[in-house]
């Protein structure tokens, strides 16, 4: 939901993209929420992260969109379902 937020915010034209989200079955043993304690590593170490979830997925979001020509060319090289299948072919026979 805060990445269709973030392009409706830049791509008001094409919103709301919450409508672009479809919902699956869930697979047996699937986590239904992922949190992380980073209060060890704060303390051992003193490091924090430099980003929220929010300012991360903004900067993702943005440099996304300043290099949507990397992505334009390499769906015209390989043809973005052959790329798609040659990264995620695993995920999907799976």
């Amino acid at each position: 939901q805060q990445l269709c937020a973030l392009l409706d915010a830049r791509f008001p034209d094409r919103a709301p993209h919450a409508d672009l989200i479809t919902f699956v079955a869930d697979r047996p043993g699937h986590d239904r929420r992922y949190a992380m304690d980073i209060g060890k590593i704060q303390r051992e170490l003193g490091w924090a992260p430099r980003e929220t979830l929010e300012t991360g997925l903004a900067k993702t979001v943005d440099w996304y969109v300043a290099h949507s020509d990397w992505l334009t060319a390499l769906a015209a090289e390989k043809g973005l379902e052959a790329w798609w299948a040659e990264n995620y072919a695993e995920r999907l026979s799976g």
